[in-house]
């Protein structure tokens, strides 16, 4: 057991049954990031690889993997399905949502996730998630909220130590959090927490454009994918399309993450899918409600799922073949294109039909 480098709330500690503190280290070494930060490479190469070239390439054994977009929203859900496929281990994830913990620690990748909502919002919380914590093949290294989270995040992409706020008082949640710490505002002698810098060692993040060099747009919510861009030892674009520089010199708007983040840029169309990516396609609601009303209720069933839609797709295009043949083609692929337009009042969206047929279990 290697002794922990920092110094942890014990009370936290010991209700999560963490014996080797030292697994906490990472995701709060600010030495080691601006140590990796200052050996990035700033000059304005061509970055464009396959995803496959990128997971091989950037995503380490016993890396914290920070999760972006918003649960099914602009979540680059395709790259998360190739680290996967390509058999990483010992993963921790991190991520306000953090969803995709849970097929991470279903599938062997992950041993750890630092903790935030699971599931998928109306479609219901994530019962192989509970399933895989109580039998041991996975581990909650600390509770957070959304927004404690998020101002971790923020701490790192400001350069600062820690943030002070309120945040997470009158909650449990600092009983099951190592990181955090109670103390008094100098100024009041009101409680306030301290919520140090947050650094996954790898992001992805899916934008709608970017260009060859990594200068990234996001049309939408951001989330918390600004501050983890900065935030992040390694930082991967996937996007729906790469588009010539000039045409993000030209047009700016939107342009959120900068290239000198940026260590790689991966050309995904439907990098989303199933989940929706605003501007291009709505989610694959039958999908998830398989997912979450079906397979999470039994081991059998979800590994049949987890085989059936990651391991058995090399790719997203084989996911789309899949859904097409389930739901009704290539035109339920386009209707999905529609749906998010109309939503967003891109296209007329009278006679565009948001209804469709729910996934209903069968009572035992």
């Amino acid at each position: 057991m290697l002794p922990a480098k920092f110094s942890y709330n014990e009370e936290a500690l010991e209700n999560l049954r963490i014996s080797d503190p030292s697994i906490l280290d990472r995701l709060i070494d600010h030495e080691s990031f601006r140590e990796s930060n200052l050996k990035k490479c700033r000059e304005k190469v061509d970055k464009r690889m396959t995803l496959q070239e990128a997971v091989a390439k950037f995503v380490d054994d016993g890396d914290v993997v920070a999760d972006s977009g918003f649960s099914y929203v602009r979540t680059p859900l395709q790259a998360q399905f190739e680290v996967w496929r390509q058999g990483k281990k010992n993963l921790q994830y991190i991520g306000s949502p953090n969803t995709l913990s849970s097929f991470a620690i279903f599938g062997g990748a992950a041993k750890y996730a630092h903790n935030s909502y699971v599931g998928a919002e109306m479609r219901g919380t994530d019962r192989a998630f509970d399933r895989s914590i109580k039998d041991g093949r996975g581990k909650i290294l600390s509770e957070w909220g959304h927004g404690s989270m998020g101002l971790g995040f923020k701490a790192a992409q400001y350069g600062m130590p820690y943030v002070a706020s309120r945040q997470l008082l009158g909650s449990d949640m600092i009983k099951y959090n190592p990181y955090v710490r109670v103390t008094r505002d100098p100024w009041n002698n009101d409680p306030v927490v301290l919520i140090p810098a947050l650094h996954p060692d790898v992001v992805f993040i899916h934008a709608q454009q970017a260009d060859m060099y990594g200068n990234a747009k996001i049309f939408g919510p951001a989330v918390n994918d600004i501050a983890e861009a900065f935030a992040s030892r390694k930082v991967i674009i996937t996007c729906e399309e790469v588009v010539p520089e000039l045409s993000i010199r030209f047009d700016n708007s939107f342009v959120c993450i900068p290239f000198m983040v940026v260590d790689a840029v991966v050309e995904l169309p439907y990098g989303c899918l199933p989940g929706c990516c605003p501007g291009y396609y709505y989610w694959a609601r039958e999908w998830w409600e398989w997912l979450m009303r079906i397979a999470t209720r039994d081991e059998a069933a979800m590994q049949d799922f987890y085989k059936e839609w990651v391991l058995d797709c090399k790719d997203q295009y084989e996911l789309i073949d899949k859904l097409a043949k389930f739901l009704g083609g290539s035109r339920y692929i386009d209707h999905l294109r529609r749906m998010q337009k109309a939503e967003e009042y891109l296209l007329e969206d009278k006679g565009v039909d948001f209804t469709y047929t729910q996934v209903v279990p069968k009572r035992d």
